[in-house]
């Protein structure tokens, strides 16, 4: 399995509508992506490491997939309507990384 993080930086000024990347963009990709998405979670930043200071990431989400070529086949028949949708929510540049997954859930 692998994970595909769109990660997008904290930048004062910047716009991010989290109820539309929530509610709009995240069940559009899902859709767009079909059998090669799992599951998705999504991050909303809320601090840096210290009480009070900016995150480093406004938001962030992952995309389980079943392989880095499903995703990229999936998501790159769809690039236009992805990446046209994205001034809807936001104007901060995403920076993306494909991880595999080594760990999925650890036992205590």
């Amino acid at each position: 399995m692998i994970k595909v993080s769109v990660i997008y930086p904290y930048t004062a000024g910047a716009r991010f509508d989290h109820a539309y990347y929530r509610e709009s963009h995240m069940p559009m990709m899902k859709r767009l992506l079909d059998d090669a998405c799992l599951y998705y979670t999504v991050d909303k930043g809320i601090s840096g490491r210290a009480p009070g200071t900016d995150p480093v990431y406004v938001a962030k989400c992952d995309f389980f997939c079943t392989s880095a070529e499903a995703y990229r086949a999936a998501s790159g028949q769809h690039q236009q309507e992805i990446m046209g949708d994205i001034p809807k929510y936001s104007d901060i540049r995403p920076e993306v990384q494909i991880s595999e997954v080594v760990v999925e859930r650890s036992a205590l």
